[in-house]
């Protein structure tokens, strides 16, 4: 006998097929794929065990590392969120006790704040109001100072769109015996990452931003002096899901069952990769900065102002102040009904002062910024 419950449901949902709109994705992320990834991702599932999903494994680990431009072995795709990723770098490194210095400024700083002491660490942190980056003077007091055996910094900071430079920052830490973690969510793909040569020895990052896939399948990395300290750990890691040395069995050679993964996610997320290889990394950064430039440009010409000091402003994300006496959410929501534009608002501190604007990915295009322009112009003038 059918319920009633099923029988109201039904008549609710009406047993349509899915619908949504297609709108033109310019906030933080996602952004919109390439058609050849949703290609990829409509295509017929494998099992997470078949010899041709685990050669697409080896795949991605090699394009990630092209793209990160990293020798590191470790490398792989966590199926999970950006924000599991970033919880994966704490995860495995973290131990009680440790000091874990942050830099703050922004609300991903925020997020490791958070992250860290969840897994007992020692939390310190270095602060700077939210727009700008730190120097590598500051950096270097505030490791002699604490002393951390973790400094992590965001490269990319999503709510700001500031990019924090990190040339120096690896010798510091090596000369302290600090790991340094680096948060790569909103830079990698788009903005110039070195991590072999910057000595990165964690990072994390999303697969639908800079990459144009769906989110889902997240980049992650952790180098030999990293691992090495997972390895000699006094005890286990807390996350079982995040545990590196597990997850080591399944991407390494092993082929250990740990979980099912999400086939087709991986699916696009090689084929992305594939993208961004066959454009030629350089040329795909030299993309995102010239395109960027152009939306810089155009925004200034009808009045409105950047956040970010421009020298350290994020190819793939702009804060764009909303000007005196306007509605920044009414704005944004005018764009997404009347345009089909997404733009996202300011998060903590900057909430109700700027609006977040993604050239990412795909989405990284001229035709993107005029489209951009020409409706805020209508939207602002009315």
């Amino acid at each position: 006998m059918i319920s009633t419950f099923s029988i109201n449901n039904a008549q609710r949902l009406q047993l349509q097929p899915l619908e949504v709109p297609n709108r033109l994705l310019l906030g933080p992320g996602p952004s919109n794929a390439h058609p050849a990834v949703l290609q990829a991702m409509n295509t017929s599932p494998v099992g997470h065990l078949d010899p041709a999903f685990l050669a697409l494994m080896d795949d991605i680990q090699a394009l990630l590392r092209y793209i990160w431009q990293t020798e590191n072995p470790h490398t792989i795709a966590v199926s999970g969120t950006g924000t599991a990723a970033m919880e994966a770098t704490l995860a495995n490194t973290v131990e009680r006790g440790n000091v874990v210095l942050i830099g703050v400024a922004g609300y991903f700083g925020n997020r490791l704040v958070d992250m860290a002491g969840r897994y007992g660490a020692d939390v310190r942190t270095m602060t700077k109001p939210w727009g700008q980056v730190f120097n590598l003077d500051e950096i270097s007091t505030a490791v002699e100072t604490h002393k951390p055996a973790i400094l992590a910094l965001v490269h990319g900071e999503t709510s700001t769109g500031a990019r924090q430079p990190l040339e120096g920052v690896g010798e510091l830490c090596r000369k302290h015996g600090t790991l340094l973690l680096v948060d790569t969510v909103t830079s990698l793909g788009g903005v110039p990452i070195f991590l072999d040569e910057w000595g990165v020895d964690l990072a994390y990052s999303c697969s639908q931003k800079g990459l144009g896939c769906s989110p889902g399948a997240s980049p992650f990395t952790m180098s030999s002096r990293a691992m090495e300290k997972l390895q000699k750990r006094e005890t286990k890691v807390a996350n079982w899901y995040l545990d590196m040395l597990l997850l080591g069995k399944y991407w390494g050679v092993e082929r250990t069952y740990h979980h099912t993964a999400p086939i087709n996610l991986y699916y696009g997320l090689r084929e992305a990769l594939r993208l961004v290889a066959e454009e030629g990394l350089e040329n795909c950064w030299q993309r995102h900065q010239k395109n960027v430039e152009y939306l810089w440009e155009s925004l200034e010409s009808i009045g409105l102002k950047m956040h970010v000091e421009k020298e350290y402003r994020l190819p793939t994300l702009t804060t764009v102040c909303i000007p005196q006496g306007v509605d920044g959410k009414a704005v944004a929501k005018q764009l997404l009904l009347d345009h089909n534009i997404e733009v996202g608002g300011g998060l903590g501190e900057l909430a109700g002062k700027v609006w977040r604007v993604g050239l990412m990915g795909f989405n990284s295009r001229p035709e993107s910024v005029d489209k951009l322009v020409e409706a805020l112009k209508q939207v602002l003038g009315k």
